[in-house]
């Protein structure tokens, strides 16, 4: 018996709960239409605003009004022809008394929403004179007549419009402050709240081991790592701990990645945040964010602090009046006082990221605010292999997958655009239906990220076609048969992006530095399709599909001569920098510090190099217009041909060894 009790207790207690979850019948939505209360009270108002105004305007125009001269309203008043006189400032009305048994309702008929309408008379008074000089007498109406003066009555009817509107514009403000308030957080200053997203320790830990490649840039983090776990190590030796890591580096290499790891090594809760979002319409917002970040940081450490693209917030303060932007400084000055508030004992690390330190405040970068810079690079040809390995743990990959072979494809790729190819040949195999990732679509990906989708659909002339070919071969000869190019890795005249063929070099080892003779060789290059247009088809059939051509050796020639200090007339000078440069306030400069006979000299250079590039170019061709012709038909037929196939055509012939420093 008191088991049964306890039972039937515990069922009670079950549909209590049910009862206080779901609620009663009919409460269970009630708080839907709260939320709504506001906006439906001023959709209401706006209504019966529309509605009221149309009935007003609507009855303005169907009233029966007739202006006639001041004479003969006196003479239409005297004989009672008015039941009403109305006076407002400068303008008499009169209200035309009806006769018993006729109507003054207009054809269309109202009577259903509104009082018949009356027909009136106006007039304008004179400017100098009263109503008793007209000869109307307010004190002794004729015939019963009512005269009123409504002037004080028009002033409120002309202000009503500007009062209902501004009204209007009160309410649409409250609604919206209140709805901005309510989503960040509620309260009065809701908007303020902190907006930091908090990663817990023991959720998504990432470990210094998912981090593939960056063996020195994990090295220099270990530091920040072992500050956090065993601070009494270095107070003991009078070290203090540091208070922030500047983390520099290109796009997509990892930097929130690594971030993270530090957290996940350390065991502490990490506050990530973007520095965008401590900018806000409202001044002085940026900055409360700031001190409730840091106050929130402070009572949970050992904490990190992540502010990823710093330089939203951190760029150099305006020395003009008045400022760039008095909530961004305002910010970055809550952020200089918060870092320089830390004890020795507020175990409270501040990490930033940006690929723009250079444009960064100097009171952010002294010590004692981000007293170390990490600097993360590209990933070379290990450490893409190690990346690639990474995000292959999830994906069936086949057996002839070689990743060295596609590391060796993907110079230039940083840690995120090795994932985006992966999964780019994951919605390939997916697309074709296959159970596994094959070489073929990581090279078909790799190419798509490169080069672009290509276009079947563009169907090509034959001249377009031919003259594309030839004009691709021409790239590739002058390529083959200089010594420090860079070996062709595929030709292709099938259309892909903006472009209607693609000749595609790529180094055989990552590389730091470029030589002076590496940039002449990649000028002849560029030039070996116009060339060959020129060479097979004359002066009057070239095509502007060289434009983009012409635009990368034009830079690389005059990156050479004012930049890179390769020419011995103009010196080592960077007259670039000097020519196009940005001052404090981000504005760029006309060039008038150079000279106009620097200028001069400087055009004429680059002018030289461009014309004795095209002339090797020139050169190379015609001394194997066979075989570029010959080339070239194979091409057209194939649409495409791999290194090995065109290195083919070149066996036992003398060819200039690669020189590749």
């Amino acid at each position: 018996m008191a088991q049964k009790n306890s039972e039937l207790t515990q069922s009670q207690k079950k549909k209590l709960q049910e009862t206080s979850a779901a609620g009663t019948p009919g409460q269970s939505h009630k708080k839907k239409p709260q939320k709504k209360k506001y906006s439906a009270l001023l959709s209401l108002f706006v209504v019966c605003l529309v509605f009221g105004g149309s009935i007003f305007y609507l009855f303005q125009g169907v009233n029966q009004s007739k202006d006639i001269p001041i004479s003969e309203f006196v003479q239409s008043y005297k004989t009672g022809k008015y039941s009403i006189v109305e006076v407002r400032d400068s303008t008499i009305i009169g209200t035309v008394a009806r006769s018993e048994g006729t109507s003054t309702t207009p054809q269309f008929d109202f009577s259903a929403i509104a009082k018949e309408v009356p027909v009136t008379e106006t007039a304008t008074l004179p400017v100098q004179d009263s109503l008793k000089d007209i000869g109307i007498d307010i004190n002794a109406p004729l015939n019963a007549v009512k005269i009123i003066d409504t002037s004080s009555m028009h002033f409120w009817a002309d202000l009503a419009p500007t009062i209902i509107g501004t009204l209007l514009f009160i309410g649409i403000f409250i609604l919206l402050m209140g709805r901005m308030m309510a989503g960040s957080g509620g309260g009065p200053m809701g908007f303020v709240k902190n907006k930091a997203k908090r990663y817990e320790p023991a959720k998504g830990k990432i470990m210094f081991t998912d981090v593939a490649g960056s063996a020195e840039e994990k090295q220099d983090l270990q530091e920040f790592v072992d500050f956090l776990k065993n601070p009494n190590k270095y107070k003991k030796l009078g070290a203090k701990i540091p208070r922030g890591v500047l983390m520099v580096g290109p796009p997509g290499t990892g930097k929130t990645l690594l971030a993270r790891a530090v957290a996940g090594e350390s065991n502490v809760p990490f506050y990530s945040i973007s520095g965008s979002e401590f900018v806000e319409m409202f001044v002085g917002v940026g900055a409360a964010r700031v001190r409730d970040l840091f106050a929130e940081a402070k009572a949970h450490a050992p904490a990190i602090i992540f502010i990823d693209e710093i330089d939203a917030i951190g760029k150099k303060r305006s020395t003009g009046f008045g400022g760039w932007h008095d909530e961004r400084e305002q910010t970055l000055n809550q952020i200089l006082t918060e870092m320089d508030g830390f004890d020795n004992d507020t175990n409270v690390i501040i990490m930033g990221a940006t690929n723009r330190a250079d444009v960064l405040d100097k009171a952010l970068l002294r010590p004692g605010r981000f007293d170390r810079k990490v600097t993360i690079h590209l990933p070379n040809l290990e450490d893409r292999i190690a990346i690639l390995e990474v995000h292959a743990r999830n994906k069936p990959m086949a057996k002839d997958v070689n990743f060295r072979k596609v590391a060796s494809s993907t110079i230039w790729f940083a840690g995120a655009d090795l994932e985006n190819l992966l999964n780019e040949a994951a919605i390939l195999a997916g697309r074709d239906n296959s159970q596994e990732i094959t070489q073929h679509m990581l090279q078909q990906s790799i190419e798509k990220i490169v080069m672009g989708n290509t276009k079947k659909s563009h169907v090509m002339t034959e001249f377009e076609q031919k003259l594309t070919a030839y004009h691709e071969v021409g790239h590739a000869l002058v390529g083959k048969m200089t010594k420090h190019s860079d070996p062709v890795h595929k030709i292709s005249i099938i259309s892909r992006g903006s472009a209607g063929g693609v000749t595609w070099f790529l180094p055989e080892k990552d590389r730091t530095y470029v030589t002076k003779a590496k940039m002449i060789d990649e000028l002849a290059v560029y030039f070996g399709g116009r060339a060959a247009e020129e060479i097979f088809f004359g002066p009057e059939y070239i095509t502007t599909g060289a434009s983009s051509d012409i635009e990368r050796a034009t830079d690389i020639a005059r990156s050479m001569v004012t930049r890179y200090g390769f020419d011995s007339d103009i010196g080592m000078e960077n007259i670039a920098g000097r020519m196009i440069a940005d001052n404090h306030l981000g504005e760029t400069t006309d060039g008038s510090e150079v000279s106009d006979e620097t200028k001069h000299l400087v055009d004429k250079k680059v002018r030289k190099l461009l014309l004795e590039a095209y002339e090797t170019a020139k050169k190379i061709i015609q001394s194997n217009k066979a075989l570029h012709e010959k080339i070239s038909q194979i091409l057209m037929k194939k649409q495409e041909m791999l290194q090995d196939e065109f290195d083919a055509f070149f066996e036992g012939m003398e060819v200039p060894e690669k020189v590749l420093l």
